[in-house]
Parts: structure tokens; C-alpha cells; sequence
């Protein structure tokens, strides 16, 4: 046996979600792969448009290892990028269509992205980003994405061809560039900077592969779902499953914007099987009307309140909880539904399903530990601790952050920030980032757990909440919220939804102020930014009689 230890030729060719594509224009070839407005293409012609465009692509002179970035909505060309980019050679950057020029300037700075490919909406944006890059920064080509708009380049800083000239022009018979290595890189993704700065998350064709085709596994997704994009494609490449959707045949319905309306005439349009999306999203959903048959949906990105997920599911939304980070490339937790909940009363199925979950099976190991020890803490549902991670589809590391990768990286495990607890079935639930936790007199106080009080109040749209300076108690919990627009129906106050609270949580908990917005500051894909709330309630000054 010990002479077989090694790998050979034959079983050790790196493994790449690229080939993913290869194998649907095959096994789907005449089957629709990305439906968009009055266009439709099908497998086989995707497959065929990626190498054409990966050939264009290498004709620019972009090779191994070179960055290539989008900046583009959820329509058909982002999908394709993140097929043709990489089978160029290149590394494939998706960046946040809600950003400033002045981020954006800093990310594709810190990348040294040689091609950016740019929807006709987004020109002027990338524009001025361009013009603040320093002296020194590679200043990258720039190709139009026309779309449905206008097709005449708009400055000098583009290329002499848009998107689809590159496809036309391309050649079909093009022999795309394969990793030589599991670890070759496949995606820089920035992190969306909820809590500091965002950072270059680095992931490997290898890490791609587990994720993509793990988290088919875990949301039990059949062949050719009719699957719709309302999770951004920026955002951790839609959670791996661009690639993923590849594997089953699906048809990718694109929405270039959304909203509940939208999102509810494309299910019924195109009988949506399967969507992600944040929590908010589910919010979002939950006042409409009764599907009359099941749309399995995917949410991840922040704990969602049960009661919006007892809204939701009673109209027909098959939900699944997931959970997942940039660094993560995807989901890697889930909560792995038994067949003998399903004969629990609604409120208890929904406390349930509100928590995390358990590992996938492509990751190695899950744990919840002492920041302190390393130690895993009690599985009593109540002993809180750090979230630790190992397994195959972590990132390679951060960009140019050695330091910040070993800060993550250590003792074998990646750590992740945020804090939760186990159950003794050990299923995890997340209880708060770390720099969210607010400490009170002392006292640890999950501000997710005020939140999901908060969301029980019918006239609640969207809660957060966080520490507010207090001079007797150090900080106190300080809600912000917006209300729905309700037709005439008289909103709540500010002191009627504290009183709300009381009786439903312990007194340290319930908040000592709350401020009601229209809508609370958000990230491109709906995570509530704590540290803008932080910022605001840090400027208003401490909580006249908080004793009390």
C-alpha cells in the first residue's frame, strides 16, 4: 500500500468548475441555459459564445494569473464572464454595482485589473473611478457591455469593440486554458465591508469546485431547475451557484433589477423553481399574495427572524438556511431539514429553521470555541463562542494581507468573527458578529435576539440594533427600525415599540432608545451595515435615564 500513497497522471488533473460548462453543452445542449427579457440562449450556444469570448479575451493580451473585472447587474454577459474570463487564463472580478467611484477606484487599484468589462449604465461610473486612480496603479481597458442600450462607445477609455463584438469575433474553436494546479486562483471577491474595510478574498478552481457542487447537494436541487437570479452575481460569485446552476442544466432567468413585483410576475412567468437571496429579501416577499404551489429559496448572509420566516413559508416558500462568508466562496453550513419537524406546530418549525445548521459534507469540520482557549464550548444552546471553520473550499487567503490572513488562519482552523452557540443535537445557530455583540453592565447581549423580537410587531419592516454609549451602564441596546406603509393605519411610536418589547425580553435587553428611519443603510446584497448605525447612535450621546 505504501507504494500507491501518490497520486498518478491519470487521477490527479486539478479539479475546475469550468469544465462544469464543457459538460452541460453536452449533456443540455438544446436545453435554454440563460433566459433575459425576449432572449434566450441554450447550452450549447453559451458554451460556444464563453470560448469565443475567452479567445477574444486572450487576443487582448490577458493571460494566467492576469485580473479581469465586471461591473455589471444580473444579465447574461456577468454570467458568462465568470465562465470566459478564467478560461482565458485570468482571474475573474466581480465588483458591487453599489459602490462609489471612489471604492471602486481603491479595489481595482489593489487588484491591478488589466480588463474591465462595464454595462452601458455604469460608464460614467467607471469613468471617474478610472480618473482617481494614483499614479502608479495600471490603468485597465475598459470593453461596454451594450445590452439593451446604446452601442456606441462612449469615451477613449474603451476599447475599440463592445462585449459582443468580442463574442462575434471570437474563435468557437478555442482551446481554453486549464489550471495546472488545484490551488491556480479563479476568483478575487471583495468583502462588503459590513463591519471594516473591504478585503481581496483569494479562491482556488479546487475550493470553487467543493462549494458549487456542495451546495447543489445540500439544497437537494434536480436537474434543470428553472433557477432565478435575484442574488447579485458580485456577491460571492451568487454564492458559487453560477457555476453550480451548470451542473444540473438550469435555466438561469436574469433580472437586471428586482423588486417584490418583479420577482412575483417571473415566478409565475417562468414557474421559478429555485432563487436565493438575504433575508431582506424574504422580507420583501412575505406581504404577497399565496403562490398556490412550492418555490424553494435559499437565504443566507444574516440570521433571518422567525416570524418573517412563518410569513414567508405560509405562502408557499420552501426555505432553507444556510450559512456562508466571501471567504467561504459559498454555503457551508445549512440547516439540514428532518423529516420529523415537519409535525411541529408552525412557530416551533420556524425557531427551528431560523438556526444555522450543520456542516455540509464537503466541509471537514464545524466548531463553535472559546476565543480565549480554543476550547469548544458547551453544546447547550446558550454558551456562546467564536464559529470555526475547516475544509477544502476556504479561500487561498486575503490579497497583498499576509497579516490579516494569519490573524483568520490559525491552529488549523479558519476563525470567522462571528458568535454563536450549539445545540446539544448539534445544530449551530449565530448569535451575533463579534464587533456586533453589545456589552451592558457587564452582560453580553445579543443584539440578533432583540431583533427577532422587534420583527414580532406586525407594523416592523426592518430592525437592527446596536450599542448606544451609556454613562452608567457602558452601552444599552438602541433599536432602529423602519415601518411598513400600511394604508392609513396609524404607525407605532418610538415608545410604544419599547414597550412592546418589555415582557418578551429580560429588562437589560429591551432598547433604551429607538429611532425610526424610512429604510436602514444596507450593503448590494441587503446585510444591514451595522457600523453606519453604530456611528449614528455613538452621535447622539448617552441614554437620558438609562438606571431606569
Amino acid at each position: 500500500m505504501e507504494a500507491l500513497r501518490n497520486p498518478n497522471e491519470a487521477n490527479s488533473s486539478p479539479l475546475s468548475p469550468l469544465g462544469f460548462l464543457e459538460r452541460a453543452a453536452t449533456v443540455f445542449a438544446d436545453s435554454p441555459s440563460l433566459v433575459y427579457n425576449n432572449l434566450t440562449y441554450t447550452w450549447s450556444e453559451t458554451f460556444r459564445r464563453c470560448l469565443q469570448l475567452a479567445s477574444s479575451i486572450s487576443g487582448l493580451g490577458i493571460g494566467k494569473g492576469d485580473v479581469v473585472s465586471v461591473l455589471a447587474p444580473n444579465i447574461p454577459a456577468t454570467y458568462e464572464l465568470h465562465f470566459a474570463a478564467p478560461m482565458a487564463g485570468a482571474v475573474i472580478n466581480t465588483i458591487n454595482t453599489r459602490l462609489d467611484a471612489r471604492t471602486i477606484s481603491i479595489l481595482l487599484c489593489h487588484s491591478e485589473s488589466k480588463l474591465v468589462f462595464v454595462d452601458y449604465q455604469l460608464t460614467r461610473l467607471i469613468e471617474e473611478a478610472v480618473s482617481l486612480l494614483p499614479g502608479g496603479c495600471t490603468y485597465p481597458r475598459l470593453v461596454l457591455i451594450t445590452d439593451d442600450g446604446p452601442p456606441s462607445l462612449p469615451t477613449d477609455h474603451f476599447v475599440g469593440t463592445t462585449y459582443e463584438g468580442m463574442v462575434e469575433n471570437g474563435d468557437p474553436g478555442f482551446e481554453w486554458v486549464r489550471p495546472e494546479s488545484d490551488w491556480d486562483p479563479l476568483t478575487l471577491n471583495y468583502t462588503s465591508g459590513t463591519t471594516s474595510s473591504p478585503k481581496g478574498v483569494v479562491h482556488s478552481h479546487r475550493g470553487t469546485f467543493i462549494v458549487a457542487v456542495d451546495s447543489l447537494l445540500e439544497w437537494d436541487v434536480p436537474k434543470q431547475p428553472v433557477y432565478l437570479w435575484t442574488l447579485p452575481m458580485f456577491h460571492a460569485n451568487g454564492w458559487s451557484y453560477v457555476w453550480g446552476m451548470a451542473v444540473v442544466g438550469a435555466t438561469n432567468v436574469c433580472l437586471r433589477r428586482f423588486d417584490a413585483s418583479t420577482i412575483y410576475t417571473a415566478i409565475h412567468h417562468h414557474n421559478i423553481t429555485h432563487m436565493c437571496g438575504a433575508p431582506v429579501v424574504l422580507n420583501m416577499l412575505s406581504n404577497g399574495e399565496p403562490l398556490g404551489r412550492t418555490v424553494h429559496i435559499m437565504t443566507a448572509g444574516a440570521p433571518p427572524p422567525a416570524a418573517v420566516l412563518l410569513r414567508t413559508e405560509s405562502l408557499g416558500f420552501d426555505v432553507t438556511h444556510g450559512y456562508g462568508l466571501t471567504e467561504t466562496g459559498g454555503l457551508v453550513i445549512a440547516c439540514s431539514w428532518k423529516k420529523q419537524w415537519n409535525r411541529l406546530p408552525a412557530t416551533e418549525r420556524a425557531r427551528l429553521k431560523a438556526r444555522q445548521g450543520v456542516r455540509t459534507v464537503g466541509m471537514t469540520a464545524v466548531d463553535i470555541v472559546d476565543p480565549e482557549s480554543g476550547l469548544s464550548v458547551a453544546r447547550d444552546g446558550l454558551t456562546q463562542g467564536e464559529i470555526v471553520l475547516r475544509g477544502g473550499c476556504l479561500m487561498l487567503g486575503y490579497l497583498k494581507d499576509p497579516e490579516s490572513t494569519a490573524k483568520c488562519i490559525r491552529n488549523r482552523w479558519f476563525y470567522t468573527g462571528d458568535v454563536g452557540v450549539m445545540y446539544p443535537d448539534g445544530y449551530l445557530e449565530i448569535k451575533d458578529r463579534s464587533k456586533d455583540v453589545i456589552i451592558s453592565g457587564g452582560e453580553n447581549l445579543s443584539s440578533v435576539e432583540v431583533e427577532s423580537v422587534l420583527y414580532l410587531h406586525p407594523a416592523v419592516n426592518e430592525a437592527a440594533v446596536v450599542g448606544r454609549p451609556d454613562e452608567f451602564w457602558g452601552e444599552t441596546p438602541c433599536a432602529f427600525v423602519s415601518l411598513k406603509k400600511d394604508g392609513g393605519k396609524p404607525l407605532p411610536t418610538a415608545v410604544e415599540i419599547m414597550e412592546f418589547c418589555k415582557g418578551k425580553l429580560p429588562g437589560y435587553m429591551v432598547p433604551k432608545s429607538v429611532v425610526l428611519k424610512e429604510e436602514l443603510p444596507k450593503t448590494s446584497t441587503g446585510k444591514i451595515q451595522k457600523y453606519v448605525l453604530r456611528e449614528i447612535a455613538k452621535s447622539m450621546g448617552f441614554v437620558v435615564k438609562s438606571r431606569m
